[in-house]
């Protein structure tokens, strides 16, 4: 079912039964700063399996994992390298996606991630709102691999159907370009994908980050 968020009454009723709809291990859509994404609970494996059959994507192409708080981070990860910190804390919540290794203790399944995981936090209310609640959340662009990003969830419902419990309409993406990926995991940060926040605003904060053709 599709709720309009911008309708105050039904934005409440949206985002409690895209809750529901998590907890109980289905998919949702979702409004987030850059594209609409397709998410699932990230501690539910065949949640997350359903959210990989729904995009037509296979194990080796794990969802990144979003977050509703800075501190839900210090929880994925066994530590966290205080570069890191220092990207959270200038971009986040927004468009930087850190690639960090994750904690070994965690019982989740979303893939072949040889022990790395994606995570961001979203700078969008009704996001803010669904995973504040859930906790992390496995999230894709919402659309069929080599299909367009969805800018709204009307579009993402055309190509994803009945795969999907709740769709959360907010309007068009303000902002419809990806997150920018910063893989952390090494002695050097490096940029793996190009994308909203550019190399050099992430050089203000770490002179010597590597980009993606470096």
């Amino acid at each position: 079912m599709l709720y309009d968020c911008r309708s105050l009454a039904e934005r409440d009723r949206g985002i409690a039964a895209a809750i529901e709809a998590v907890k109980n291990g289905e998919l949702v859509v979702l409004p987030t700063d850059t594209v609409y994404g397709i998410g699932a609970d990230a501690f539910t494996p065949y949640a997350v399996t359903a959210l990989l059959n729904a995009k037509g994507r296979g194990r080796s192409m794990p969802p990144p994992v979003l977050v509703g708080s800075r501190h839900t981070l210090d929880g994925l990860v066994f530590t966290l390298p205080s570069i890191a910190r220092d990207l959270v804390a200038a971009f986040w919540p927004g468009a930087l996606t850190i690639v960090v290794e994750h904690s070994p203790s965690l019982q989740w399944d979303l893939g072949d991630t040889a022990g790395t995981v994606a995570v961001r936090m979203p700078m969008h209310p009704v996001a803010l709102e669904v995973l504040r609640e859930t906790g992390p959340m496995a999230v894709s662009s919402a659309n069929k691999t080599g299909q367009p990003a969805a800018n709204t969830a009307e579009e993402a419902r055309d190509q994803l159907g009945y795969a999907v419990r709740a769709y959360l309409e907010a309007g068009a993406a303000p902002d419809p370009v990806p997150s920018t990926i910063v893989d952390v995991t090494g002695e050097i940060p490096r940029v793996l994908r190009e994308g909203a926040i550019p190399l050099e605003k992430l050089r203000d904060v770490v002179p010597d980050i590597q980009g993606r053709a470096a």
